[in-house]
């Protein structure tokens, strides 16, 4: 290997020690020239690793990329070269999610603004909540509309998909719950009453823990969380403790629910038992978002968008093979350590959490300057995005928290982001009516894709990578694909 590298003339030659993201060396140091390019340093590191397939890897040097070559990069930096340098290698996804540039359906149906919109885990089905009261499911394959699902009485302020793409949840401001069944837009079961006012957030049981996806959460005004046994129809526990609005919840892949409320705290739940673990604080205002770093392989449960096929299909295979394949997923992303969670608030700060272990938080994050909408760790959980009231998107390392860089290019607020399945690309609506992709490589805006006629309140990427869809308060559904 190292004849092969031989300079003809005298370049000047450099030790480094591989290591992973979590700093375990991998083989010994190794002596490479200063000008040796990523395309090189992958060759080594794929040979050290000696894997069947090798996959893409990104090379770091104190947290910068190595981008051109290793020299370009300690240009900047103070580096003793007599010392053995360490090199963080981080496989990345080893397919590439193309970015949407156009609008292929603008679907009417939906009388007033639209809420919600949410592709099932597999991005088979596309539904959406809207102020009309009704839920609506639409046709991928002819971009068309399914059926339309009634009953609630008031606007449908959210909805999930369960993570076996088999039910979809929807919640209303009139504090009702309903299941539908995406196939036939049918109501399942009855409707789940008990809280007593409206509805700001529903989350499933991930499918790990259990495949059948029996049991979902749900948040509400009123303060208190409740736990339904969807398949009884009725409320299995009831989580009181927060004194104001419960405004988002969540549930992890380890057995814990988070909820965050206007109380300024955010909750650490048992699920199996309702038992109140601890409670976060520090926020100095209202806290209206939270994410995990598992939420996406907990969303797509037992799919692995890199297996995605052009026209997508329900997941097939017993309930022990769908909870192993999650399972599988799931330990795989989650990692050593335990899951974090960031908080967004009111108080124009981020939290980042360790929230099974600590009760002190990883890191503030400031910078905003104006209330958080949402925040979203990638799929990979190597990057947070918070959209927010400030028009900008910023970008935060995902482990410790670090200030990254900032998105801006939104002439108004930004409602909602999405993440596509390979973590390079992210997509924004705002209340300047466009919807941007950018790229979380360049760190810059790839496409502005422009289109409603007004406020873009929701939008999704297609787990399987093939769509964006938008809605708001022109109250027309747009499917943008590449």
């Amino acid at each position: 290997m190292a004849a092969s590298m031989e300079p003809t003339e005298d370049v000047e030659r450099l030790l480094i020690q591989f290591r992973d993201e979590a700093g375990e060396p991998l083989g010994s140091p190794f002596d490479v020239p200063v000008s040796i390019t990523p395309d090189k340093l992958q060759l080594v590191c794929n040979a050290l690793l000696q894997q069947d397939e090798p996959v893409p890897l990104a090379f770091f040097f104190h947290d910068a990329e190595i981008v051109v070559s290793l020299e370009k990069t300690l240009a900047g930096q103070a580096v003793e070269t007599e010392k053995v340098l360490d090199i963080i290698y981080q496989p990345q996804a080893v397919f590439r999610v193309r970015a949407v540039t156009r609008c292929t359906s603008s679907l009417e149906g939906h009388t007033e603004a639209v809420i919600s919109v949410a592709f099932s885990p597999t991005g088979k089905y596309l539904a959406s909540g809207s102020g009309d009261t009704t839920v609506r499911f639409w046709d991928l394959s002819t971009e068309t509309p399914q059926f339309t699902a009634k009953g609630h009485r008031h606007w449908v302020l959210s909805i999930a998909w369960s993570p076996d793409g088999k039910k979809l949840a929807s919640g209303c401001k009139n504090s009702q719950i309903f299941l539908w069944d995406p196939a036939t837009g049918n109501q399942i079961g009855r409707v789940l009453t008990g809280h007593s006012k409206w509805i700001t957030c529903l989350c499933w049981e991930p499918l790990h823990i259990n495949p059948e996806c029996r049991y979902l959460a749900s948040a509400s005004k009123d303060g208190s969380i409740r736990i339904w046994d969807t398949l009884m129809g009725r409320c299995d526990k009831i989580l009181t403790g927060h004194t104001q609005s419960v405004t988002c919840v969540k549930w992890g892949g380890d057995g814990l629910l988070y909820s965050s409320s206007q109380d300024r705290t955010i909750k650490v739940w048992r699920s199996q038992d309702g038992i109140l673990c601890r409670t976060l604080q520090g926020h100095a205002h209202w806290v209206n978002t939270m994410a995990l770093s598992t939420d996406y392989v907990l969303r797509t449960g037992a799919f692995e968008p890199a297996e995605a096929t052009i026209n997508p299909q329900d997941m097939s295979g017993s309930l022990a093979e769908l909870k192993d394949k999650a399972q599988q997923r799931y330990d795989k992303v989650r990692g050593q350590g335990p899951e974090r969670l960031v908080s967004g608030s009111d108080d124009f700060t981020l939290f980042l959490w360790r929230p099974a272990e600590d009760k002190k938080p990883l890191e503030r994050m400031t910078g905003h300057q104006a209330l958080i909408n949402q925040v979203l760790f990638s799929p990979d959980t190597r990057i947070i995005a918070s959209a927010s009231f400030d028009k900008s998107i910023k970008l935060w390392e995902g482990r410790t928290g670090k200030y990254l860089t900032s998105l801006r290019g939104h002439v108004s607020a930004v409602y909602q982001i999405a993440w596509s399945a390979d973590s390079r690309l992210l997509v924004s609506g705002s209340s300047d009516s466009t919807l941007k992709v950018w790229d979380a490589e360049t760190k810059k805006l790839a496409i502005d894709l422009p289109g409603h006629a007004d406020e873009v309140f929701a939008t999704d990427w297609s787990p399987d990578g093939q769509r964006v869809a938008s809605g708001g308060k022109d109250k027309c559904l747009r499917i943008w694909r590449r």
